[in-house]
This record gives structure tokens, sequence and C-alpha cells, in this order.
């Protein structure tokens, strides 16, 4: 069974592990020193920011972590994601990984996202759609994205997390249950 909490400031040695993996750091090219893990993630496990770091646990064990917030939160983000694809009043993002290298390549990505995702609807009562650009390369992520139901709407250049990609990416979309 997929759950989910907020990420605490308890959590960061686990989230630095994490982004130390190779297969973690090859897609999200960030520091892990622990100051740079406070830096980063901090804001958002005290509330003081508009995201949400969601720690994900698969039958209690902790798989990985999802990021969810409103682009509307993000303006610059939203405006470069423009660019590519139109960004409704409500559209909300994620971001994803799964830490444990062992559970990698296992289909758990495609739960973990479509749990959340699912749960978007009740947890955001103003999301109209989820967007997610992804890396055109990172194949096992947007296969992931589509094993969570999402389907790709455009492709286009967006500034990649990591300088060594290139700038294609794919961006995938879900819209609310009910809505056109």
């Amino acid at each position: 069974m997929v759950t989910w909490r907020r990420l605490t400031e308890q959590d960061f040695p686990l989230l630095r592990t994490w982004l130390e993996q190779p297969h973690v750091a090859r897609w999200w090219n960030h520091e892990t020193s622990a100051e740079a893990i406070e830096r980063d993630f901090g804001p958002a496990a005290r509330g003081e920011e508009p995201s949400e770091d969601l720690l994900i646990s698969l039958g209690g064990h902790p798989l990985g972590l999802v990021q969810r917030c409103r682009l509307s939160d993000y303006p610059e983000y939203a405006a470069e994601l423009a660019t590519v694809t139109e960004v409704p009043e409500g559209a909300v993002t994620v971001d994803y990984l799964i830490g444990d290298p062992a559970q990698v390549g296992k289909g758990h990505g495609g739960r973990m996202l479509g749990a959340v995702l699912e749960a978007t609807w009740h947890d955001i009562p103003g999301a109209t759609c989820v967007l997610v650009p992804v890396v055109a390369v990172n194949r096992a992520s947007w296969r992931a994205l589509e094993k969570a139901g999402m389907r790709r709407v455009a492709e286009g250049d967006l500034e990649p997390d990591n300088p060594a990609d290139d700038k294609t990416h794919y961006v995938y979309r879900l819209d609310r249950p009910g809505r056109p």
C-alpha cells in the first residue's frame, strides 16, 4: 500500500542518502551537503513555502519523494512552462524520485504517482489539471507518468535540471476527472 506524509527535518538524512544515489543524482543534480538539504527542503518542511514535499512509503517502508505545488505559486516556472504548453488556472505540478535503488524498475513509480495524483483532486480542491515536464531522454520517468494515467501533450525546450541534458522536454497532463 502506498502512503505518504509531509517530509520533516528528521527525514533529511534519508533524503540526502537518496539524492546521493547515482540513479537519483543523474536527474536531480542536487547539492547534497546538510546545509543544501536544509536550504532547499527546510522551508517546505516547516510550512514556510507553498509547495509540499511528500515522503512516500510502500508497505510502511520509505520509497521516495513527491514534490507537489500549484504552478501559480511559482510564476517564473509557470511562465517558462507556458512557452511549451497551455498552463490553465489551477494547474498543479509534481516532481518525484524513488530513493532506494533496490526499488527502481519494479513499477513503483507509476503506483506512487498514481496514488498522489488521485489524492490531488481532494487535497487541492482548485486543481484543474496536473502538468509535468520531463527531460525527453528520461524514459523511465515519462513511462511512470504514463502508467499513472498521464498523457503527453507537448514537446519543447525547457531549461533542464542537469546542465548535461538537452533542453528537449515532454510535457504530460492529467485533467481533473469530470473536466473536459
